[in-house]
């Protein structure tokens, strides 16, 4: 069979034959979108110096370095984070990117500032998920000032100087994970709300939705005050077991924020699956496991993989010259035992 001759990529890239020799030995710039159909057209048609191509393209592509703050390490939700993360950056087709990720132990607001600080001084653009507070406000802005664009991830920000948010419309998921409760627990029970903090906007609104909506389609539904894990399972574990010895007529569990293996194991202790709806956030194998055993009967989630990738595209336009802000509502996904 024929080798494809340059003429014949050229002619299936919709280019000219001097088009295609510019990328193929650097002899003048080429459009970056038109040297990256070059390239895929020299894979797709099976173009015998596509490599070269390839290489010549990649050099040509800016290199960045992206750096990512997300929450403690040991939380599964997280550490899949990070990896859908840096395939994401080192897959990017618009830069040689190279990624960087410190999980977070120390959840306090000094020290998230002080974390901030100090990887802007190593990056190209950041991207964070943290309370929000005045401290992380001015390290943000002390970043902007640098030239480091930081994004909000999972949970928005009031940082003037932010880049951008990506994440979920809280107000849905807040108001969706109501809507099941409604739908799924006996009426006239009581209903508990589990925060890791008020300081996370995520969790505020949701919380904030919840309630909206079960004050106007669910008022035989008694909602309760707030319950707080501090994101930690240990302390959902114990405020979940005493919450739920001290409240008999307990019907749901809406689990807005983190620590929720604390709160399953909780629910499995007292024995209360069967009479109590719980309703958790994000898929991990704790909570795939909490669906199938019945202890959780509903899981809103992140997709992770569209996240990691509107993340890294938002960064990579934010390093790209781009200074407006940009907000990426993501569409969140339902689980439920019979589809995990």
């Amino acid at each position: 069979m024929k080798r494809p001759t340059i003429a014949d990529l050229a002619r299936a890239a919709g280019v000219s034959v001097s088009t295609v020799d510019r990328v193929l030995n650097g002899r003048d710039p080429v459009r970056r979108e038109r040297a990256e159909k070059v390239l895929a057209t020299a894979q797709a048609i099976g173009f015998r110096a596509e490599q070269a191509i390839r290489q010549r393209v990649t050099e040509e592509r800016p290199a960045r370095t992206f750096g990512f703050l997300l929450q403690r390490e040991k939380g599964a939700f997280y550490r899949g984070v990070a990896e859908a993360l840096k395939r994401e950056v080192e897959a990017a087709p618009a830069i040689r990117g190279r990624f960087r990720v410190e999980f977070l132990e120390d959840l306090t607001p000094a020290f998230v500032a002080d974390r901030i600080a100090a990887l802007a001084k190593t990056v190209d653009a950041l991207s964070v998920v943290a309370a929000d507070h005045p401290r992380v406000a001015q390290a943000i802005e002390q970043a902007a000032g640098r030239g480091v664009p930081v994004i909000a991830l999972i949970s928005d920000l009031t940082a003037p100087l932010r880049a951008g948010y990506v994440g979920l419309d809280n107000w849905k998921v807040g108001r969706t994970a109501a809507w099941a409760v409604a739908h799924m627990a006996r009426a006239g029970g009581r209903v508990a709300i589990l925060v890791g903090s008020h300081r996370y906007l995520c969790q505020d609104v949701a919380e904030m939705s919840f309630r909206s909506y079960m004050r106007e389609h669910a008022p035989g539904f008694g909602v309760m005050e707030s319950v707080t894990t501090f994101e930690d399972p240990g302390y959902a574990y114990e405020n979940t077991l005493d919450l739920i010895r001290r409240t008999p007529d307990l019907a749901a569990l809406w689990v807005a924020g983190g620590g929720i293996e604390g709160v399953v194991q909780a629910i499995a202790d007292a024995g209360a699956a069967e009479r109590l709806v719980t309703i958790g956030r994000d898929l991990t194998e704790d909570t795939r496991a909490g669906l199938l055993d019945g202890t959780i009967r509903l899981v809103l989630s992140h997709p992770m993989r569209a996240m990691a990738a509107a993340v890294v595209e938002a960064m990579v336009t934010a390093t790209g010259g781009s200074s407006g802000f940009q907000q990426v509502l993501l569409p969140f996904e339902l689980w439920t035992a019979e589809n995990v």
